[in-house]
This record gives C-alpha cells, structure tokens and sequence, in this order.
C-alpha cells in the first residue's frame, strides 16, 4: 500500500567553482525537512543552462536522514531536471534499496513544489 507524506524544507545551494570551461556548473545541496519527513540531506547537484532563455537542466544526488512518520533511517534521492523554454520536469526518486535502519525497503518519488519561493514537498512511498 502507498503511503503520502508531506511537508516543507528549507534549501541552500553553495555554488562550487566552474570546471575549466564553465560549460558545466556544481552546486552543494543542504536541506532541512519539516513534516511527515523530519531531517536533513546533503548532495550534489550538476547543471547547464543553454543560450536559450529558461532552457536548462540539472541531475542531482542527496541523502536524506532523518524519520519518515516516526521511521528513521536515511535514503538516497536521485533527481533529474529538464526546463524546455520555461516549461519545467522533475522527476526525484529513491535510489532502489538504499533505505537504512528503519527504512530499509524504501520505494518512492517525490514531488517538490515552489510557491513564492517557499518549498515544499509531496512523497508518495512503499516500504517494505
């Protein structure tokens, strides 16, 4: 049976130096969760942008640790970000079996949301 959870995250994203030819740009991610999920991740994210206006996209890794509805443990996110001219896809997923303690098992996608520069997620999730 999926299980929801929901809630809010703060994010900061460090810019780490350009490679040689800035064609590509890395990014640290650290993030705080509030809700179902209570925790923190750390990651990395790569991305390029093109000449185009609002066309780029970005590939990211994060583990999160924390308690997910009272279940603790830590996981591994995969994301992979494409903006076409604006027009945005997401797709976050737990990396199969890379569920620890509590949360061994772990299947799911999240969605993240942005509104007003607030962010705020939606986990839709298995566990074995």
């Amino acid at each position: 049976m999926t299980a929801h959870a929901k809630g809010t995250f703060n994010v900061n994203l460090t810019r780490e130096q350009d490679g040689p030819s800035k064609a590509v740009g890395r990014m640290i991610i650290d993030k705080k969760f509030s809700g179902d999920l209570e925790g923190t991740s750390e990651g990395q994210m790569l991305m390029a942008s093109t000449a185009v206006q609002g066309s780029a996209g970005y590939v990211a890794i994060e583990k999160v640790t924390g308690r997910l509805k009272g279940k603790s443990g830590s996981f591994y996110l995969q994301h992979i970000g494409v903006m076409n001219r604006g027009v945005g896809e997401l797709a976050v997923n737990v990396i199969p079996d890379s569920g620890t303690d509590e949360l061994a098992g772990l299947k799911g996608k999240m969605n993240i949301i942005i509104t007003d520069g607030a962010h705020s997620y939606e986990f839709d999730y298995t566990l074995d």
